[in-house]
């Protein structure tokens, strides 16, 4: 894996795990996700304009991305309303390496070596150690980490494809216009406009900004690396969720979580 791809993927990894913080932390996640993402939107777009590059052959990817990241977005928000940061956010990012490499092998015909299987092994491990606990809420949060991986998979191999044709920060604006207006305007359909409104704050702000730049990182990332290596580097966002949810959310697991999540 190129350096470059490396230090993208790695940075990508903060950017997401401190957008994911702010979200769970707010009074609405639901509501908080849908103000980010316009927010993101409406400051990402005169930057996306200036390095404009957007091909004929990227729309059908970027059509089938969109319909799988407003599945990720509406299901991300549901499940830190219903269940905690620590649980949903490493199933729900550390599945996600391990399902790209499977199907891409199993599916694409990619090739894989050792050590990615190896890593493969080593993530599953992690993920049952932080699954291996009681409580209804744990449960629903594995149950919305296992279904949140497995979208999270699907737009990694999309956009592999995709970003061949387009500037990443293009390619960001065109794809997440769809999530980004259809969750805020259907949220705000079903809850009023007062729900939006209510988490109109600084934090939203910063998480939306945040949650671009860590998937423009990404989709630079694709551009130079595999899509399992750049899954499995940008994973390491796991650990600092973890830290995040014990400093910030004070959320606690024990040793067997912890140490999932480490692996």
């Amino acid at each position: 894996m190129p350096l470059s791809a490396l230090a993208l993927a790695l940075a990508a990894a903060v950017f997401h795990a401190f957008w994911n913080l702010v979200v769970a932390r707010a009074r609405d996640p639901e509501a908080a996700t849908a103000v980010a993402l316009v927010i993101a939107l409406v400051v990402n777009a005169p930057v996306a304009a200036a390095v404009w590059r957007l091909e004929a052959p990227a729309w059908p990817y970027l059509l089938a991305s969109a319909l799988l990241h407003l599945a990720y977005v509406a299901l991300l928000a549901a499940g830190y309303r219903r269940a905690e940061l620590s649980v949903v956010y490493p199933i729900a990012r550390g599945a996600a390496p391990v399902l790209v490499l499977v199907v891409g092998v199993a599916a694409l015909g990619a090739s894989t070596s050792a050590g990615q299987a190896a890593g493969v092994c080593v993530v599953a491990l992690g993920i049952l150690l932080v699954g291996g606990f009681r409580g209804a809420s744990d449960w629903t949060g594995i149950a919305f980490g296992f279904v949140i991986a497995a979208v999270i998979a699907a737009y990694t191999l999309v956009d592999k494809n995709g970003i061949r044709y387009a500037a990443p920060l293009a390619y960001l604006q065109i794809l997440m216009l769809l999530p980004g207006l259809g969750y805020a305007a259907a949220l705000a359909r079903l809850r009023g406009f007062g729900t939006l409104r209510a988490e109109l704050t600084l934090a939203s702000a910063a998480a939306g900004v945040a949650s671009f730049a860590s998937y423009a990182l990404v989709l630079a990332a694709l551009q130079r690396a595999s899509a399992a290596s750049v899954a499995a580097v940008r994973e390491t966002s796991i650990v600092i969720a973890a830290g995040f949810a014990a400093l910030v959310l004070g959320e606690t697991g024990g040793v067997p979580r912890l140490a999932g999540a480490v692996l």
